[in-house]
């Protein structure tokens, strides 16, 4: 059965990369009810898809993405405590279903990312920001809170920077959200395309079980004591050391040869 058809995303595959690409550029590709389904659907087949190795998050126009959508913060503005609690429950899904995908997820950012824009780069692993990128928690403005995406940007820029940003709803700009760890690399605008394509390929020279096996086990560790962790992290190495891929791996090393994940 063919996947349902998309209205406010776009995918394009490139050999093993997929790009989920925002595709709602008159409103900044600000998301909705319906692109918050979308992203969550396409996301969670992405985590199955054998012929997937790397996802890059990025949009069109001129923003990455500048929050929520206006009309729909307005409907839910008149909203019951019920109905909000599942519009809430739907976004924590998205953004749970971006962060746990086993595949890499790196997020090319121009532009704004606001609110629940900031969010979704703070899911993604790695992310790659223009020098013209901004970003900001800017939800107390609002009269509101960046209740959702809290646990993904604490996870990235500690609960001391986080608190400060979220209490004043500054904006701040690429080389300050690099100087937290939020993004990993700011390039000019016309070297972004470049820098993603490079990372790209770094990702696809390592092993894909590899990968989803460091991502399942660093929010496991993320808060354990170092003898807490032990018991987690000398299972893990002993399960991947016997692994076929660990094997197959090493063995292309020791032969001064591409192992069988890379394209000759």
């Amino acid at each position: 059965m063919s996947a349902p058809a998309l209205s406010t995303l776009r995918l394009e595959r490139d050999g093993e990369l997929v790009s989920v690409v925002l595709e709602r550029p008159r409103v900044h590709d600000a998301f909705d009810d319906v692109m918050i389904a979308e992203i969550t659907e396409v996301f969670g087949r992405l985590a199955s898809d054998a012929a997937a190795r790397v996802v890059v998050l990025r949009s069109t126009g001129k923003h990455f993405c500048a929050g929520a959508d206006l009309n729909w913060m307005r409907r839910v503005a008149e909203a019951s405590e019920q109905e909000n609690r599942a519009d809430a429950s739907a976004l924590e899904h998205m953004f749970r279903t971006i962060a746990r995908c086993p595949k890499p997820v790196v997020a090319r950012v121009q532009g704004a990312a606001l609110g629940g824009g900031a969010g979704l780069v703070a899911a993604a692993d790695i992310a790659i920001a223009s020098t013209a990128a901004s970003f900001g928690f800017t939800e107390a403005r609002l009269g509101i809170l960046p209740a959702v995406i809290a646990p993904y940007v604490v996870r990235k820029v500690g609960q001391g920077p986080a608190q400060a940003l979220f209490l004043t709803g500054s904006r701040f700009g690429a080389s300050r959200a690099l100087q937290l760890g939020l993004v990993h690399q700011v390039v000019e605008p016309d070297q972004l395309d470049e820098a993603t394509a490079q990372t790209v390929g770094e990702l696809l020279q390592c092993s894909p079980e590899a990968q989803a096996r460091i991502k399942a086990l660093l929010p496991r560790v993320a808060n354990l004591t170092l003898q807490e962790a032990s018991a987690h992290t000398t299972a893990e190495i002993a399960s991947a050391r016997a692994s076929e891929q660990a094997k197959l791996g090493m063995a292309a090393f020791l032969a001064k040869k591409k192992p069988p994940w890379v394209a000759e």
